[in-house]
């Protein structure tokens, strides 16, 4: 059950905490994005909730902690490329009004993502030492 929990909890992260903060004027209804980046994000939006009602599906009802994780690195890991590389491509966390969501000091995203990449981690350790 735990590694259930853990595996939750980062799928949390981003199929509903990263659309409750993008959907607004500072992501999808930012007049300064192009309407090209917008459909990006809202691309995006859409295939991490689909991917975390998938692995949830798996998780809570075929009992998959192993697959599900794999998504979650997937999904997270994605965004931890894209942040690691983000000065080559004149990327930014920094949102248009000149704020950056912090946590601990650290950007919240990479916090959160790097937590559930850790978690899934665990997860999938306790789901091995069960099968055992």
């Amino acid at each position: 059950m735990l590694a259930k929990l853990l595996v939750t909890v980062g799928i949390a992260f981003y199929a509903v905490v990263v659309p409750i903060f993008e959907i607004n004027a500072s992501h999808v209804f930012n007049p300064q994005w192009t309407g090209h980046a917008r459909l990006h994000e809202v691309w995006q939006l859409a295939t991490n909730c689909a991917l975390g009602a998938f692995s949830l599906w798996l998780v809570w009802l075929r009992n998959e902690i192993r697959l599900s994780s794999l998504l979650t690195l997937f999904v997270t890991g994605g965004f931890l490329l894209a942040y690691a590389l983000r000065h080559s491509y004149d990327g930014s966390m920094v949102l248009s009004d000149g704020s950056e969501k912090m946590i601990f000091g650290i950007n919240l995203g990479l916090f959160a993502y790097s937590l559930a990449i850790v978690l899934a981690a665990v997860a999938v350790l306790l789901d091995r030492r069960r099968a055992l």
